[in-house]
């Protein structure tokens, strides 16, 4: 037992140069690669982070532009329609005012037509009068005698 504890210390202070040389190369790898790495990782983090950050937040602007320009677009609609509204009124206005005009303009011709219609009637009755009292004169005259006032 006793030659196995004299082999281990041995082992123990033979390996401690060996153990010293881990520790400098365990110092001189955390001071020489792992700290400038762990630099440049969180510098990278940073401007991933701040590039994912800016990317969101022209994703949000442009949305918020599309929500504006969609809104303006539809005002735009909104009053393009009103105005063919107005307009379609105005016509039909205009259109009924040509309407009510040439109906009064028809009903004017119709007023006149009948008045001489009328008065060609008038006059037409008058002849046909005239001409039934003469006719009437020249049938007493040709059936009553002389003396009853006929020319026979």
């Amino acid at each position: 037992m006793q030659l196995i504890l004299q082999q281990l210390g041995t082992l123990l202070l033979e390996s401690l140069p060996t153990a010293a040389l881990f520790l400098v190369l365990v110092f001189a790898y955390q001071i020489l690669v792992q700290g400038p790495l762990s630099e440049v990782l969180r510098k990278r983090k940073g401007l991933t982070s701040g590039a994912m950050e800016a990317a969101e937040k022209a994703i949000k602007d442009a949305e918020a532009r599309a929500a504006e320009y969609d809104e303006k677009l539809r005002h735009a609609r909104a009053e393009i329609f009103k105005l063919r509204e107005q307009r379609m009124k105005q016509w039909a206005a205009e259109k009924d005012k040509a309407v009510e005009s040439a109906r009064g303009a028809a009903q004017d011709k119709v007023a006149k037509a009948r008045e001489i219609l009328e008065a060609d009637a008038a006059s037409a009755r008058k002849a046909i009068e005239a001409a039934a009292i003469d006719l009437g004169r020249q049938v007493v005259h040709a059936v009553l005698p002389a003396a009853a006032g006929g020319t026979r």
